[in-house]
């Protein structure tokens, strides 16, 4: 890659920087087989270009490093490998060829998507140890759970030792606090050796608020009109941008081909002013299939609140042709909203009365070629939505967004197929961007939620979980960070702004109460509690002083979830190539089918209710051998076989629905619903 330094063949290093700023560059160079010894000052070799460039042949990995410009201000290397003493300290050399994969890392082409069940984790508040080794330890415990793909939050070099990852300044560094960037690589590579993928969260739409330096000598990295909520906007279309692009395109390479991570997912990407064409994720999504794509399975997903479905378009053959898919917003939003009755922020957009909407119960009627009904009798827009999310992928294809004043927002989406989408429950954002960092199961009943996981965990879609979600943590999950003290305060004094219109918040006392992120007890609390699997019978219910057996119970129905999906529903995907189509019958009742293309027939039929239901006549359920799944509170779930793919043959009461009742049958028979 052209950013950063380079190993020669001679066993020097080149080093290079693109500071068209600048018009002196000097390096400041430390060996490290001498300690404590000033670092030598080096004038480097400027170009028309504004690359500076310097090859020196005694400088080896290890060694410590920064640019000085115009024979002021010392910095980091923008594209530095590791920064061992954080954001503001010297780089360090690092020889990416230095680790030993092993021969059976040769052998790895990673899984093909289909399969995915995806778990969500932050580095630092995983486990104890909050570093790369501390992950592998649980591995058994992913693995026993049905988990076939791990996604680690942002690791970019961000200032101090704790964030979420969203503030990284330095994108091509490991953050130090995790461990080596060989550690790194040693999870990733013992990953694959259980048959878990790896994927990485990256942030390309701005900068983190302090330790980035590129405004002093390479200002064209931002554009000078335009801002995102987090700072300067990245610019992707202006002058100099070529390089800009490249930066970050360079970024997504460096991480699949040096680490060998599966796949990345990146953060926000409706904050990517781009007008070129290509623009940069057309082009990134480009040079990832020409690279490391050709060798391996590399699936890359986005979070994009635009709902532009000709990111996700597929091949003849069933193959992505840029992204593999898209966090599903609208589903989580309609959803939470049904179980949960919150209606703050963008769950105004997904409750029954908001006006002009998605679905036929409002005057603009469902998108172009969807089939999306609902009876007469029980119209209720909420499910409407959870309905059409979950069948189309988006809810909102087209539609006025209240949320966002009445906007335009997303694109006809029902040709994609269901693993186009990623549907959740939870997920870091939903959780930590709480003010109290509650999880959903602290919110809302046991029977609600396990009726939730029967529809998420089994949907054709690939599903997430977030860590913890699988045996109902108890710890929260906060907001946190480690900045400076005036930067400290800002951010604080922000967050509690934020909230100064949400329900419960509106005196200055209440938000007072809202965790300081920079207090070191926010992230000591957000860190997983495992004593339940670690002394399991031992832990111990602070508030009853009772053995809790809740998580256990949580964990046990989520891993018979994922077994039947593995068995039963995993095998399909595959063949689902468009949406499906649903019928809505009551507020949180609804029957949904996806076809395939060998004529099989998925189908749901849920009562997401606390209050039994009649089957409307519209809704008889398929042959009962096709039934693989018959939840209901109060009774262990009747399953298909887990292993052997065949299907259950149990009564059911084909008149009444009980409350928060899910029932997934596969079936030859194709049917209207």
């Amino acid at each position: 890659m052209p950013f950063g330094t380079e190993i020669t063949a001679n066993g020097g290093v080149n080093f290079r920087l693109w500071a068209p700023a600048a018009q002196q560059v000097e390096l400041l160079w430390s060996a490290a087989s001498v300690p404590g010894q000033e670092a030598q000052s080096l004038r480097m070799h400027r170009a028309e270009d504004g690359w500076h460039h310097l090859e020196l042949t005694e400088a080896r990995a290890g060694d410590r490093y920064r640019y000085q410009i115009d024979a002021g201000l010392a910095v980091p290397d923008p594209a530095s490998r590791f920064q061992p003493d954080d954001v503001h300290g010297p780089s360090q050399i690092v020889d990416p060829r230095a680790f030993d994969w092993g021969a059976a890392e040769s052998a790895w082409r990673g899984r093909p998507w289909h399969e995915a069940v995806i778990y969500e984790l932050h580095v630092g508040t995983f486990n104890a140890g909050g570093d790369y080794a501390s992950i592998e330890s649980r591995f058994d415990h992913l693995l026993k759970l049905g988990v076939t793909a791990i996604e680690l939050m942002p690791l970019a070099d961000f200032p101090g030792q704790r964030n979420w990852g969203y503030d990284g300044a330095l994108l091509y560094a490991p953050d130090a606090c995790y461990g080596q960037p060989d550690e790194l690589k040693q999870l990733i590579r013992a990953a694959h050796q259980r048959g878990l993928m790896v994927l990485l969260d990256v942030v390309y739409n701005h900068f983190g608020p302090e330790g980035n330096y590129l405004h002093c000598y390479a200002p064209d990295f931002f554009h000078p009109d335009h801002h995102t909520p987090w700072g300067a906007a990245i610019n992707l279309d202006g002058p100099q941008a070529h390089w800009v692009r490249e930066f970050f395109i360079q970024n997504a390479l460096y991480w699949l081909e040096e680490y060998r991570f599966d796949g990345l997912r990146l953060d926000a990407v409706d904050r990517l002013l781009d007008t070129s064409q290509p623009d940069l994720l057309d082009e990134l999504a480009q040079r990832v299939q020409a690279g490391p794509g050709c060798a391996r399975q590399i699936h890359l997903v986005l979070e994009n609140d635009h709902n532009d479905a000709r990111r996700y378009e597929r091949t003849p053959t069933g193959q992505p042709r840029h992204f593999t898919a898209q966090w599903n917003d609208d589903l989580h939003h309609a959803l939470h909203h049904l179980v949960t009755g919150e209606t703050d922020g963008p769950y105004q957009d997904f409750i029954s009365d908001a006006g002009s909407s998605p679905g036929p119960s409002s005057g603009s009627g469902p998108a172009p070629g969807s089939v999306l009904e609902s009876n007469a009798r029980f119209e209720d827009r909420t499910t409407q939505l959870i309905a059409r999310a979950l069948t189309q992928g988006f809810a909102y294809q087209g539609e006025p967004s209240a949320f966002r004043d009445g906007h335009r927002r997303g694109t006809p989406s029902r040709h994609l197929p269901p693993a186009a989408m990623v549907n959740f429950l939870q997920n870091h954002d939903q959780a930590g961007n709480r003010a109290f960092g509650e999880r959903l199961h602290q919110l809302i009943s046991a029977e609600a939620l396990d009726a939730a996981f029967a529809l998420i965990l089994l949907a054709p879609s690939p599903p997430l979980l977030f860590m913890g979600e699988e045996f109902d943590a108890d710890s929260p999950f906060l907001f946190f960070c480690d900045f400076g003290p005036e930067l400290a305060d800002a951010v604080r004094e922000g967050r509690r702004r934020e909230f100064a219109r949400s329900y419960g918040f509106t005196d200055a006392a209440s938000r007072a109460s809202i965790p300081d992120p920079n207090d070191p007890e926010t992230f000591t609390r957000s860190r997983l509690d495992w004593r339940w699997r670690d002394h399991p019978g031992k832990a111990v219910d602070p508030d009853t002083g009772s053995a809790d057996l809740s998580q256990q119970r949580r964990f046990s129905l989520c891993r018979r979830l994922l077994a039947l999906r593995q068995a039963q529903i995993a095998p399909l995907i595959p063949l689902i190539e468009q949406g499906g189509d649903a019928l809505v019958f009551g507020r949180g009742r609804l029957s949904t089918h996806w076809r395939t293309s060998d004529h099989r027939q998925l189908r749901l039929i849920a009562n997401l209710n606390g209050e039994p239901v009649e089957r409307p006549s519209e809704i008889k359920p398929p042959c009962q051998s096709g039934l693989i799944l018959d939840h209901r509170p109060g009774a262990e779930p009747t399953t298909a076989s887990e292993t052997s793919g065949s299907t259950a043959r149990v009564p059911i009461r084909e008149s009444h629905l009980a409350p928060w009742s899910v029932q997934w049958w596969v079936s030859v028979t194709v049917r209207k619903p």
